[in-house]
């Protein structure tokens, strides 16, 4: 696997996570980031390759900025460790 497919792999997992923590299902998300809950699905898989946009938009909808979600998925990538993020 490349490593821009492992970094939307990674991504998506941010993704699900947050979206799981805040309790909200696949539908709801999408509906919140106005975006159709094919896409949100297509994204937690690591099939998409996000806009700054969408990255964005779905980051407003769960609550937490759009940078947050990526360094959550450099964390999970091991390219970072947590205590480097402070």
């Amino acid at each position: 696997m490349e490593a821009d497919e492992k970094l939307l792999k990674a991504f998506g997992l941010a993704v699900r996570q947050a979206r799981e923590q805040k309790g909200l299902s696949q539908d709801l998300l999408a509906e919140l980031a106005g975006l159709h809950r094919t896409y949100i699905g297509s994204v937690e898989r690591g099939e998409r390759n996000l806009s700054l946009r969408n990255i964005s938009g779905i980051g407003t909808a769960l609550g937490v900025p759009g940078s947050k979600l990526l360094e959550r998925a450099e964390v999970l990538l091991g390219k970072v460790t947590p205590r480097q993020r402070q």
